[in-house]
């Protein structure tokens, strides 16, 4: 049985739809990128994790991918901020896009094939401006240019909205000088104290929209197969792009736009402009960046996802299970990579194997549907531990054979698609378990001195039977989120979900 055909929910059509491309195996790809005059926040994770899963899962597939994500370096709102802290506004937006880029790399998002920025491409923003007005759907008022929304009959079909249900403010901004309220500025006039650039109509800079329908235009030309960005940017900013581009070029047509649903606090879209956000910086103070991407992952990327420390501590957890279970496996393999293996498994693990993969085509080729690749992914790692024990116990040497086999496959196939989701660890798999554990140390508020002297105060109880205060050390930790784990060689501790134990 061959692959299912990957399907996507296109925001235009309002419908999945089976993907293929405009060049076959080839994809281009466009997804806008942060306005940098600040450190990036969660939503932002969101974003670019969803999209960077696809990216992956898109190379999987066998196709070469164009992946095209911008910085917006010249804005108001970094315009703004510069003039707060009395800093220049390139220099700021460079500053944080190189933050940006760090957080990225944290999360495992792969970079994309160009990052290009507004201010490196006024040449291609102004060529396309003018022929938007040559076409007549723009007009100059006293060096600014508005493009004129009635002379482009199409506008709001992505978005569905009418043009009398618009209304001015946000970033279209209210000026009786305009034909209709809901034209939006190309070019905006210089003011004095911010950067310009000269053009056919004065000194001034782009508005916000022009700059993807000219960088998108100028890495993947007018015609592309995917649009990407998060719910809020359907309107006014896509459904904007759309109407100049196709003023600008006739031929300009994106197969599928794509967008992400939103990080929630407490159910309230999570922005700047409400203050009720936490940057990506602040997560990971207290949480593995990987447990931050399983977070975002473990809920459809259309779905809303709702912030909360349970649900980060819920990830984190999973972080470790994942890889004490993959530690565990390769502590027991050390001794036979080098050996002859036959490919021979067990029957119920060539039946796990095979339902694993099953259902990781079957989940993705859906929309992408993450969520249910990370349960069925619990479904190896179960087995995984089984087969350890079974290991422990078997004295028969062909027996064991088998089940050394049968690891190596377990561990080959769960890696394999940890990898193709970003989740498959850079570091050692001791390393990133001793990482989870400094983790949950910071968030208990204690050192691994304190725990350990708590473990020996509680093994000395337990010596004299005192099981009360044994047990009572045992609780006090794990509120905490330390576990305690008796074993034959003593007692260790792990991250655990607090008060759960």
């Amino acid at each position: 049985m061959g692959n299912p055909e990957f399907q996507i929910f296109n925001t235009m059509t309002k419908q999945k739809e089976v993907f293929k491309p405009k060049i076959p195996g080839k994809v281009s790809m466009y997804v806008c990128g942060v306005t940098a005059y600040d450190f990036s926040h969660i939503g932002h994770a969101r974003v670019y994790v969803a999209f960077d899963v696809l990216y992956r899962y898109l190379q999987h597939l066998g196709y070469e991918v164009n992946y095209v994500r911008n910085f917006t370096d010249v804005d108001d709102k970094i315009i703004r901020r510069a003039n707060e802290l009395g800093e220049d506004p390139l220099s700021l937006s460079s500053r944080f896009s190189k933050e940006f880029l760090d957080d990225m790399a944290a999360l495992q998002c792969l970079p994309p094939t160009h990052e290009p920025r507004v201010s490196d491409h006024m040449t291609q923003i102004k060529d396309m401006i003018a022929q938007i007005i040559h076409n007549g759907c723009a007009y100059v008022i006293d060096g600014d240019v508005y493009f004129s929304v009635d002379n482009f009959p199409d506008y709001g079909r992505l978005s569905g909205r009418k043009l009398e249900d618009n209304r001015a403010g946000g970033r279209v901004a209210v000026d009786s000088r305009k034909k209709n309220p809901a034209d939006f500025a190309l070019w905006k006039s210089a003011k004095p104290g911010e950067p310009s650039w000269e053009s056919p109509w004065g000194p001034g800079r782009p508005g916000w929209h022009i700059e993807c329908s000219a960088m998108s235009t100028h890495y993947l030309s007018p015609a592309f197969d995917i649009h990407g960005g998060g719910m809020d940017l359907i309107f006014p900013h896509h459904e904007n792009e759309i109407a100049q581009s196709c003023a600008a070029c006739q031929e300009s047509n994106v197969s599928y736009w794509m967008h992400n649903g939103f990080v929630t606090e407490n159910n309230e879209k999570m922005s700047k402009s409400l203050g009720n956000f936490f940057t990506i910086r602040e997560i990971s103070k207290l949480y593995h960046p990987l447990a931050l991407r399983i977070f975002l992952m473990g809920t459809h990327y259309r779905s809303p996802v709702n912030h909360s420390s349970e649900m980060l501590e819920i990830a984190s957890e999973r972080v470790f299970y994942i890889y004490q279970t993959l530690h565990d496996c390769e502590v027991v393999l050390s001794p036979f990579r080098e050996g002859n293996l036959k490919d021979r498994v067990t029957p119920d693990t060539q039946k796990c194997i095979n339902k694993f993969r099953t259902d990781f085509q079957t989940s993705m080729a859906d929309d992408l549907h993450t969520s249910e690749v990370l349960t069925s992914l619990l479904e190896p790692l179960k087995t995984i531990n089984t087969v350890l024990n079974s290991l422990k116990k078997q004295k028969q040497q062909l027996q064991q054979q088998l089940l050394i086999q049968s690891l190596v496959a377990l561990e080959k196939e769960v890696k394999f698609i940890l990898n193709i989701l970003g989740l498959l660890a850079s570091s050692s798999y001791s390393e990133l378990l001793q990482q989870l554990k400094d983790k949950a140390l910071g968030r208990a508020g204690l050192t691994e001195d304190q725990v350990l002297q708590q473990i020996e105060e509680r093994t000395l109880a337990r010596n004299e039977k005192d099981w009360g205060k044994s047990d009572q050390i045992r609780k006090a930790l794990s509120l905490k989120g330390i576990g305690l784990m008796d074993v034959p060689e003593g007692t260790i501790w792990r991250p655990c979900l607090p008060n759960q134990q």
